[in-house]
């Protein structure tokens, strides 16, 4: 059995209850060296096997899990974040379905969760944003038609950019052709990791202020108007609103 598990986005105690179990237990891991904290790794049993997917390409990858796979071993395929999001595990699953090997998913809290709770914002607030849009720039993976960032900004959603700390230049021209010059914009490099760093601004200043704070990479960029302080309160709790649960008061 091959176990695909999302390890969270850096502290090792935001790994969840059942992938902790599972790599503690495995015989074999395989973690994304260049992401995940090494600290998740801190209880493996003695005499799991460790391998650092950063060094390796897929048929290595595959071919480790098989051959745990023909040894009766079990397998911890470790991710950062959650590996739905530009995890590259489908790719593997595929290749597992070709050669008939079990496997299961177990979810892990991603980055854009962390960066959410390290800035102590709210994506979705009331009158300002109900749609959170997850993407990245155009790198060496290109963009499918209609995803353009341009195309994407239209909207005025509430934005996570992956993968693109070093075009926040570029983006930033970008997003000021559909977005307000003003409009807030955070830089969270490394969230829940021990040396984290924030950086806030807008879209006029966001890059000159990053390159001061040297961040070059395994940084999140969010934008929107959440970031701000105006919003509409929730209806969730307005004790005029009636709910399911509870009927509201007239005043």
């Amino acid at each position: 059995m091959v176990s695909f598990i999302g390890a969270g986005p850096g502290d090792p105690e935001l790994l969840t209850i059942k992938g902790k179990k599972i790599i503690d237990s495995a015989d074999v891991i395989i973690y994304a060296g260049s992401l995940v904290n090494p600290q998740v790794l801190a209880d493996a049993k003695e005499g799991a096997v460790i391998y650092n997917s950063a060094l390796m390409n897929l048929d290595e990858v595959i071919d480790v899990m098989k051959d745990a796979e023909d040894k009766g071993l079990k397998v911890a395929r470790v991710h950062t974040g959650d590996p739905a999001i530009y995890g590259a595990h489908r790719e593997q699953m595929d290749r597992l379905d070709e050669l008939g090997i079990d496997y299961e998913v177990i979810p892990g809290v991603s980055s854009f969760l962390a960066t959410a709770a390290v800035l102590k914002k709210e994506y979705t607030l009331p009158g300002v944003s109900q749609t959170v849009i997850l993407t990245r720039m155009e790198g060496r993976t290109p963009m499918p038609p209609k995803e353009k960032l341009v195309d994407l900004a239209k909207h005025n959603a509430t934005m996570i950019i992956f993968l693109s700390v070093g075009m926040l230049d570029e983006m930033s021209a970008i997003l000021r052709q559909e977005y307000r010059p003003e409009t807030p914009v955070a830089v969270v490099y490394k969230a829940t990791w021990e040396d984290q760093k924030i950086v806030r601004g807008d879209l006029t200043n966001i890059a000159e202020r990053v390159k001061e704070a040297g961040i070059t990479k395994t940084a999140l960029t969010v934008v929107g108007d959440f970031l701000g302080n105006d919003y509409d309160l929730s209806k969730l709790y307005d004790k005029t609103f009636t709910t399911e649960f509870r009927k509201g008061v007239t005043e």
